[in-house]
């Protein structure tokens, strides 16, 4: 088995050969509410998502889409030294249990990162699509770094950073057409920080890289990290970032996107994590708002993590 690819072996516009298409279980939502203990409404109670939505179905964690849809991206990062950042994600609609999700990943770009020590390094630009059958359901891209096997290719295309926030009218269509009455309302100002009072604990970290189909080597084995220690798989991170926001926020309805997710530090088992959630935009529709956050994740006052999230809530 290959387990690369190192930096110097991609190419601009490569397919990465995908991992195995997952068909989404009650069981991956319960997993999921155990390792981060998110509190989404419509997702743990299947009568209140049916009379919201008229469905007969039960709806997955939109948090667990892009779990499983990230894991499915790293045959391209089995080696990755660190996922910098994600940008422009869309999840272009709800999915429910019985669904299966299957994911392309193509190089965007590479360039060559500054050399530490005597390892040269490179960043790698990826595309992503996770399907439904033949029906995209989200899209996004990641910015990971890389280690060369050898001497830098000399690689210089231009990596775009976050992404600028698009108008929160241009998510409309993206926002379900459900009956929103049934859900809490809760009153928050734009500009107002709201810190969560409970701090989390990090475990299950390996079980849930495991879980998603996840190949990165140091997410899974010590003597892959230059840490010394397994480093946390960044959606992890996120994922008890939007647990928290569930607990303030109980009226969430769904997570339609992020204008970016920058891991801004390593996150390690048995970490102590505290939240905090700015309303950075509003826009009011039909029963509910469209809102625009920043969450931040912190470990000793010190940030690990920058989330942008657009959600729909009550």
């Amino acid at each position: 088995m290959d387990y690369g690819p190192f930096f110097n072996e991609l190419s601009k516009d490569e397919e990465i050969a995908p991992l195995p298409a997952l068909t989404l279980s009650d069981a991956d939502n319960t997993f999921y509410r155990a390792v981060t203990g998110d509190q989404h409404l419509l997702t743990a109670d299947r009568g209140l998502y049916k009379r919201a939505s008229g469905s007969s179905g039960t709806l997955i964690n939109p948090g667990l889409i892009m779990q499983v849809s990230i894991g499915q991206t790293t045959n391209a990062t089995r080696k990755a030294i660190a996922n910098l950042y994600y940008r422009s994600v869309e999840i272009l609609r709800p999915a429910e249990v019985g669904e299966t999700l299957s994911t392309s990943t193509v190089v965007l770009g590479l360039c060559d990162a500054s050399p530490k020590v005597d390892l040269n390094r490179g960043k790698v630009w990826l595309g992503i699509e996770t399907r439904s059958g033949e029906e995209i359901i989200a899209r996004y891209e990641r910015v990971a770094l890389l280690p060369c096997a050898g001497d830098a290719p000399g690689h210089s295309d231009e990596i775009p950073g976050p992404t600028d926030p698009a108008s929160l009218d241009s998510w409309k269509s993206l926002a379900p057409s459900w009956d929103l009455s049934l859900l809490p309302k809760t009153a928050w100002e734009v500009g107002e920080e709201r810190g969560d009072p409970l701090a989390d604990h990090v475990d299950l970290a390996p079980a849930l890289a495991r879980f998603t189909f996840n190949q990165a080597a140091i997410h899974r084995d010590f003597e892959a990290s230059s840490f010394g220690e397994r480093l946390v798989y960044g959606g992890h991170t996120q994922g008890l970032a939007q647990a928290s926001l569930t607990r303030l926020l109980p009226g969430l309805v769904t997570v339609m996107g992020w204008d970016g997710c920058d891991h801004l530090g390593p996150v390690f088992e048995g970490d102590r994590l505290s939240f905090h959630h700015t309303l950075k935009e509003e826009l009011s529709f039909n029963e509910g708002r469209i809102l625009r956050f920043e969450t931040r994740a912190t470990r000793d006052n010190e940030d690990v993590l920058l989330w942008t999230p657009i959600v729909v809530t009550t």
